[in-house]
């Protein structure tokens, strides 16, 4: 179950954290991987280790170097992936940051250069992705193609000092089931994954104390290595069915995301006819009346 054997997969952000655990669970089904990441020591450092376990085990990896989100550096991407294993079969996108604040307290570039990375640094790899792919359906030839996103739980339940990143993982959502819808013809899938994890985004600050191992050294639910299964099964054979879904993954569990749904419409009494204000006043607050709860204070916000 879940062979990759000959299939390339592209792995942006994989040299530390997330990322590098799917490009080492990936390796391990047999894929060749290609592990992007930002061109600075650190991260070239992390990016080269990641490669070097992965061949440890027999695998094959490179890197390749370049800001996600910049359309040069991402058709780099594409052509050293295209150049050195002839083909490109998996899409993860998994590079990001943060630059927390709050709405008001929030400066121009932090706002866009958070959306820049997350939600850009997804459209133009899926763009170069999804282009090779149809011409390669269109020359008659047999296509296997997978994309898996990566969002947040922030995207569904808001995230008071990160509007910036709540925002473009919202975006990553919508992108991911359009490309769902455009692709399933061509037998392409697109998923999108929720994870919680202790990663660069999360170490410090108030989360740090909620994603760190336990002190018994028992099982760490937050270990990025729970996610990776998840992202093999999607990338996998077996999952060739399974398109335009949302999960949410962490520890030993995985959460289907329901599809949104509109609740039953609340109609003018009046009949067919533009309401007034009263009247809706009227109509509406039958819905929210005494014992309603707003949405964000009817649950405690999980980890994310």
């Amino acid at each position: 179950m879940g062979d990759l054997t000959g299939k390339v997969a592209v792995i942006t952000g994989a040299g530390r954290g997330l990322g590098r655990e799917e490009a080492i669970q990936l390796a391990r089904q047999g894929a060749r991987v290609v592990i992007n990441d930002i061109d600075r020591p650190d991260a070239a450092e992390a990016a080269h280790s990641a490669v070097e376990e992965i061949k440890s085990f027999g695998g094959e990896a490179i890197a390749v170097f370049g800001d996600c989100a910049d359309s040069a550096d991402a058709e780099n991407l594409m052509k050293t992936t295209l150049d050195t294993f002839g083909d490109m079969n998996i899409m993860i996108n998994n590079a990001g940051f943060c630059r927390d604040k709050t709405i008001f307290g929030m400066s121009d570039d932090e706002f866009d250069s958070v959306v820049r990375v997350h939600l850009r640094g997804h459209f133009v790899n899926m763009r170069n992705a999804t282009a090779h792919w149809r011409e390669k359906a269109k020359a008659g030839e047999a296509v296997y193609g997978r994309l898996i996103s990566t969002s947040s739980e922030a995207a569904i339940y808001g995230s008071a000092g990160q509007p910036n990143y709540a925002a473009a993982k919202a975006g990553i959502i919508a992108m991911a089931m359009g490309a769902a819808q455009l692709l399933d013809k061509y037998g392409i899938t697109s998923n999108v994954i929720m994870p919680r994890a202790l990663t660069d985004m999360t170490a410090g600050g108030q989360t740090a104390e909620m994603f760190a191992p336990p002190a018994d050294g028992g099982f760490h639910a937050f270990d990025p290595a729970n996610v990776a299964p998840l992202v093999g099964y999607l990338a996998s054979p077996e999952a060739g069915r399974i398109s335009g879904e949302v999960m949410v993954v962490w520890g030993s569990e995985v959460s289907i995301l329901q599809r949104p749904k509109l609740l039953d419409a609340i109609a003018n009494p009046k009949g067919a006819q533009k309401w007034s204000v009263d009247d809706l006043h009227t109509a509406l607050g039958e819905h929210y009346n005494d014992s309603y709860v707003p949405v964000w204070g009817g649950y405690t916000v999980p980890p994310f």
